[in-house]
């Protein structure tokens, strides 16, 4: 193979260690890293008209969802990029990788000696670093390919991308905010009472089934999730196993979020298959979120409902990146999955960049135009159940790296031409894609872990109550229908701002609650019955 000059396939700033990293030191060049080359996919532009086609209610194609081999066949690589990718791995002793369904990705067996990885990619020096016991083996410096080679990757991951801290999920009780938000604590029966959910409303179709996903050596026991059921699910028909766990489950100590995780989408999804996808991230260079969408691009049945609780600073990742990982979830949704994503726990967010002004910082993939976002929102009056406000942590703003797709552009609109005040134009990008989509509480609740019940943990992972209790089909990707609902089915959140910069401009303050849709908490927060209705019309 000729080579021709060197060409980045990175388009990140020059590698900054997140803080909390230690680093150990160079590594040997004869130990192992294991890589994902993802390769060039082909009709990436069809792929996308044939989801908004099989996403939007009004088109003849909507719900008409295609099988993972159909999806394969649109979007493989041609057969230039697997022989020149092939033979570029092969003239350098790399032989064992597998390939998944839609041969899109090489993986695996793409085992190979770090002396073979930094020849491979010119530039790449890894080492060994150290946070909170857990330690990885990253590049320091960014790594280019030739182009000859470059024109058929998207990226090479296991390189450059550190994984990002594990939430601080448990508010406590530290600070006045936590004592003047006390609430009694939510339970199974506190969001069914809310969202209006009765004792009949749990699954009885046969194709009902649901997932979550759990990274960075997050665990769920079982022996937790039938104690939380025989506590909180008493008055309604309910399922106390998961059916299927995809990957190994650690062992030690059951993690909070996790825990979190599965016991609130198995009361609230309540009598629906669930599954759990779990990757622990224990080879010291894979990408644990990688790896769940290599098993999606390689598995035919899957649970037609994802909600994951992960998400990563948009600024620090790249922009091929970011787009491929789009991709991934385009091939989900027309497939009819539908993949909801936390929306982050920093509102605003705060980039500060030296001698310029601070600017807000969205969350990848909360800014992912193919996704459904959901936001948090407390009670307003800490007693009892009633109305909801803005949970000031839940995240959401503009994407600085994704336009703003036309589904939501009438009602981005309109909350920008409202009457509630706005942060500084300079701070956000009010052409991107704004999100979160939707909301749910996201505070105080109950969770058992390690069999103990523990209070007053946060999180948004009891935002998907509406799914096929009633034999609805897949609803595939969500964002299109539910903007045409323009609130139909949620209760709208008002009230409250959630943060951002401490500085002498905002003050802290991010946006603000508005009626109808807003960047802090969507359309608003279910009502069960209504969205269900409203799901269901044809």
């Amino acid at each position: 193979m000729s080579l021709s000059p060197a060409h980045r396939l990175n388009d990140l700033q020059p590698v900054l260690v997140p803080e909390g990293w230690l680093h150990e030191g160079r590594v040997s060049p004869l130990e192992e890293v294991e890589l994902t080359f993802a390769l060039k996919q082909q009709n990436v532009d069809k792929l996308q008209e044939l989801l908004a086609l099989v996403s939007d209610p009004d088109s003849q194609h909507y719900g008409k969802f295609l099988t993972l081999e159909e999806v394969a066949s649109l979007v493989r690589p041609s057969q230039l990029t697997e022989k020149v990718v092939q033979t570029w791995l092969q003239s350098h002793g790399v032989t064992r990788c597998h390939t998944v369904l839609t041969r899109d990705f090489l993986h695996k067996e793409c085992d190979l000696c770090l002396r073979v990885a930094e020849t491979l990619l010119s530039g790449a020096e890894f080492h060994r670093y150290r946070r909170d016991g857990q330690t990885i083996v990253r590049s320091s410096s960014q790594y280019s390919v030739h182009d000859d080679v470059s024109q058929h990757l998207d990226f090479v991951g296991g390189v450059l991308r550190f994984p990002p801290r594990g939430k601080e999920i448990s508010k406590g009780w530290t600070g006045a905010r936590h004592l003047k938000s006390f609430h009694l604590g939510v339970t199974p029966a506190t969001l069914r009472a809310r969202y209006n959910l009765t004792a009949a409303d749990v699954g009885t179709a046969a194709n009902n089934s649901q997932a979550v996903a759990q990274f960075l050596e997050q665990f769920y026991h079982p022996a937790d999730l039938a104690e939380f059921m025989s506590l909180f699910a008493r008055e309604f028909k309910h399922l106390t196993e998961v059916e299927r766990v995809v990957g190994t489950q650690g062992g030690g100590k059951a993690g909070l979020e996790a825990s979190l995780d599965v016991e609130y989408i198995m009361s609230t999804g309540a009598n629906i298959s669930t599954w759990v996808f779990t990757n622990p991230g224990r080879h010291e260079s894979q990408e644990p979120f990688l790896q769940w969408m290599l098993l999606l691009s390689n598995m035919s049945a899957v649970p037609w409902v994802h909600t994951i609780s992960y998400g990563d600073d948009e600024d620090s990742l790249s922009t091929c990146y970011m787009n491929r990982i789009n991709n991934e979830f385009m091939k989900a949704g027309v497939r009819g999955i539908s993949m909801l994503f936390a929306s982050g726990d920093s509102g605003a967010g705060c980039r500060h960049l030296p001698k310029e002004q601070n600017v807000f910082r969205p969350s990848f993939p909360a800014s992912s135009p193919y996704v459904t976002t959901v936001g948090g929102t407390s009670f307003k009056n800490p007693f009892k159940v009633t109305y909801e406000v803005t949970d000031y942590i839940s995240g959401g703003g503009f994407s600085n790296v994704f336009a703003m797709p036309d589904y939501q552009v009438s009602a981005v609109k309109a909350f920008l031409k409202g009457k509630q005040s706005l942060p500084p134009e300079s701070y956000y990008n009010a052409s991107g894609r704004a999100y979160p989509d939707m909301a749910a509480l996201s505070d105080n609740y109950w969770v058992v872990t390690n069999l103990v019940p523990i209070p007053w943990v946060s999180g948004t992972s009891a935002s998907t109550p509406v799914r096929f209790v009633k034999g609805l089909p897949s609803l595939g990707f969500l964002n299109p229908r539910l903007y045409k609902l323009q609130g139909t089915g949620l209760f709208d959140v008002t009230e409250g701002c959630h943060l951002s910069c401490l500085d002498d401009k905002v003050e802290g303050q991010g946006f603000c609650a508005a009626p109808a849709w807003d960047p802090v908490t969507g359309w608003g927060t279910p009502n069960y019955p209504d969205l269900l209705t409203a799901l269901g019309k044809d």
